[in-house]
């Protein structure tokens, strides 16, 4: 009866001894949205607001304001075609155009619902320059260094960097052509058939699947970083590829101005990709190593490796 109590001691103190020699549990990894939280003041970098292009829908049914936020792609690619769109928003061309097409999982485009007829189009500002197919891409001597991580870029590139926050495709070779690429949010230029590479006055934004097919044929000038709800859940367009065929069925656009035009705009941020935290956070998109991840695939696409965007806290 006297060794009962001697012997739970001594499984006690076992057992405690045990647990001290087991060595700490590893921390667990954080998500790529905790890394991004952590990020340091000094890792994010302001958008100027004459980058900023900001549309505003007419109001919903229930009376809220619908505003879009775009930023305009940085020089030096597709420069020509950025330069028209702001032209056109300091002659206010925009205002009191639509939304002329919706196509499920594609795009939302939007411009002068009367453009192909020429009695009643709005006639264009003479400034507008005319800008050639070949200016999608730019070579090897006319682009800057890229920065951040290498991404293996599948069918469509050779790999894929980052140039100031915006994903840029790598061709094949020693002199490789560059070109920003189409991802969810991506704004681009509406054209007719090529040689026609349009003027900037006619604009879409992806709402569906990345359409990298669409690189190199089509000019980037921007992607959406507030407001995508706005186009994202607007009414499908019955007619061919999505355009709506009734008047009443399109969206008013009241005004699309260049952000210093904007009273009280809040100052937009995007995360530095030639930051450690922006190495972290890509490197936590390829390798899922969270507790709710089974297996790391080791990889990812460059589209799903979305530059994160915020306004100035």
């Amino acid at each position: 009866m006297l060794i009962r109590p001697a012997a739970s001691l001594i499984l006690a103190i076992t057992a405690a001894s045990y647990a001290q020699a087991q060595p700490p549990a590893p921390p667990v990894p954080p998500t790529p949205t905790e890394i991004v939280g952590a990020a340091p003041a000094a890792d994010w970098v302001a958008i100027a607001p004459e980058n900023l292009l900001v549309m505003d829908l007419a109001p919903a049914a229930d009376g809220a304001a619908r505003q879009v936020v775009i930023q305009l792609l940085p020089a030096p690619w597709s420069q020509g075609w950025v330069g028209n769109i702001r032209k056109l928003a300091t002659a206010h061309w925009w205002d009191g155009t639509a939304i002329t097409r919706v196509q499920d999982g594609y795009v939302v485009q939007w411009g002068d619902p009367d453009a192909e007829d020429k009695a009643k189009a709005r006639p264009l500002p003479p400034s507008l320059l005319s800008v050639s197919q070949g200016a999608y891409t730019l070579t090897a001597g006319a682009a800057p260094a890229l920065e951040g991580p290498r991404i293996a870029d599948g069918i469509y590139a050779a790999q894929a960097r980052f140039y100031h926050g915006w994903p840029i495709a790598t061709g094949p070779g020693e002199a490789p052509e560059t070109w920003p690429v189409h991802c969810y949010g991506t704004v681009g230029v509406g054209r007719d058939m090529p040689p026609d590479a349009g003027s900037g006055a006619e604009l879409y934004a992806v709402i569906g699947d990345a359409p990298r097919q669409l690189d190199r044929n089509i000019a980037v000038v921007g992607r959406v970083i507030a407001g995508m709800e706005w186009l994202s859940s607007l009414p499908r367009g019955k007619g061919e590829m999505g355009f709506y065929r009734q008047t009443a069925e399109r969206t008013p656009i009241q005004r699309v101005r260049l952000g210093d035009a904007v009273p009280g705009l809040p100052t937009w941020q995007y995360l530095s990709t030639a930051s450690a935290s922006f190495a972290r956070y890509a490197d936590a998109r390829a390798n899922r190593r969270d507790p709710f991840y089974v297996r790391p695939a080791g990889g990812v696409d460059i589209c799903n490796v979305p530059v994160p965007i915020r306004q100035k806290p």
